[in-house]
């Protein structure tokens, strides 16, 4: 099976320091939706690992996460593109949990759900933390420059071996050429 892990915000939809707390707030990079249909297309399952911090912040509720969710599927099946798991973390940031990135808790559950050993794994994300939390599965790192990745490619820990894309399409063309 080939898998692949995407994080969520500033890598499928616009990032904001306020955070995404509404449907409405949601919209996505030029080019990403797209590039998930292109994925799944050439037999890729995709998975969805993001922090959402702004639930355990009382910023807003899991029924407006879960709307959040609803509108980038339906955005993706408007394109023929799906998400076939979506995992989060919903703890503030100072959180002690497993799941939250930069630890590896919601990518050893994606490793549970897919049946699947995580070693070699695409994971695609604009932060560290991101990247961080899929090398200690044995992910392979690939930062896109949308979001938080332009600043994120000038950190001296990125880890060794990743790979840069000016967003999640170029990762997309280089995995199914």
């Amino acid at each position: 099976m080939k898998l692949i892990v995407l994080d969520r915000d500033g890598v499928i939809n616009h990032d904001s320091a306020q955070f995404i707390k509404s449907p409405e707030e949601w919209k996505p990079i030029p080019g990403s939706l797209e590039a998930i249909a292109r994925l799944n297309q050439a037999g890729w399952r995709v998975a969805l690992a993001t922090n959402q911090s702004g639930v355990g912040r009382g910023l807003f509720d899991m029924d407006t996460l879960n709307a959040i969710h609803e509108k980038m599927v339906r955005a993706l099946a408007a394109v023929g593109g799906r998400i076939d798991a979506i995992f989060f973390c919903p703890h503030a940031a100072d959180s002690t949990c497993n799941c939250r990135k930069p630890r590896a808790g919601m990518l050893e559950d994606i490793s549970l759900r897919f049946n699947v050993d995580m070693n070699g794994v695409p994971t695609v994300g604009d932060s560290l933390r991101d990247l961080e939390a899929g090398m200690l599965v044995g992910c392979k790192p690939y930062l896109v420059l949308t979001g938080k990745g332009e600043r994120t490619a000038k950190d001296a820990r990125l880890p060794e071996g990743t790979q840069i894309f000016p967003d999640l399409a170029g990762v997309v063309a280089q995995l199914t050429a």
